[in-house]
């Protein structure tokens, strides 16, 4: 476990860097999986480029999970829900997005999940183009670290809300294509990617803010200029392709 909450960690601080404009204060937050019943979940309030071991929270998934199915679960009960799902009651606080993180990091091969707000998508995600961004691809790149499409989820209150629908979204996604996705976008919020290895995380938030900031540039000049669904297709199933995101560890 301790090997897993270090590179949680790792993965905080690379999100965090002032540099690379993700997230500021305490936007954003990461977690993992500890075993199929605990989760490590960053606590509400700290900041990803700071954060330390004892601002990790760990939670046991199924007391997260029921609150999906709470029809009207009310502030006070969430809350509750969160304090209570907590291994050792003197943890701190887990983040308000908690239960999105228990549910897909339950899904097959996702082990860490990450989200900010980088100011490069958010650009796209607050603008009337943010759904040509989820659904179609720019550069090759983009395919590999992203994948073929991302899941759209229109503006939904943070929390239990829009828990609901990033898995509702997700499960559509993953009917319609036959995978699951890397990358969640969020209308008007942020992004949310999922990895098998924090590597993969880090990638795909990467390469994502590279594509906003293409996609802004391009829509300048009157684009962009999509990649077909075909040229899509035939990078996502490339040999060479595949063998670089073994490599690469995504």
């Amino acid at each position: 476990m301790q090997e897993i909450l270090e590179s949680l960690v790792e993965l905080s601080h690379n999100l965090g860097r002032e540099d690379r404009k993700l997230a500021i204060l305490g936007e954003g937050n990461v977690s993992a999986k500890i075993s199929h019943t605990e989760f490590a979940v960053k606590a509400s309030g700290s900041s990803l480029a700071t954060l330390t071991r004892k601002d990790l929270t760990i939670c046991k998934s199924d007391s997260i999970l029921r609150l999906l199915n709470e029809k009207s679960a009310s502030d006070a009960e969430i809350e509750t829900a969160l304090l209570e799902a907590r291994v050792t009651s003197a943890a701190k606080r887990p983040s308000t997005e908690t239960v999105f993180h228990a549910w897909l990091l339950g899904l097959e091969n996702i082990s860490y999940v990450g989200h900010c707000h980088p100011t490069a998508a958010n650009q796209v995600l607050c603008s009337p183009r943010a759904r040509d961004f989820a659904e179609r691809r720019i550069f090759p790149d983009e395919v590999v670290c992203c994948g073929p499409a991302s899941v759209f989820v229109p503006y939904t209150d943070p929390g239990l809300p829009l828990a609901r629908e990033v898995r509702d979204r997700t499960i559509f996604f993953t009917k319609q294509h036959g995978s699951i996705p890397r990358l969640i976008l969020l209308q008007n919020h942020g992004i949310i990617a999922l990895g098998t290895t924090p590597q993969a995380v880090l990638a795909c938030i990467s390469i994502a803010t590279k594509a906003a900031e293409i996609f802004v540039g391009a829509a300048a000049l009157g684009g962009p200029n999509f990649i077909s669904a075909k040229d899509v297709d035939r990078i996502a199933s490339r040999p060479d392709e595949i063998y670089r995101q073994r490599a690469l560890k995504l």
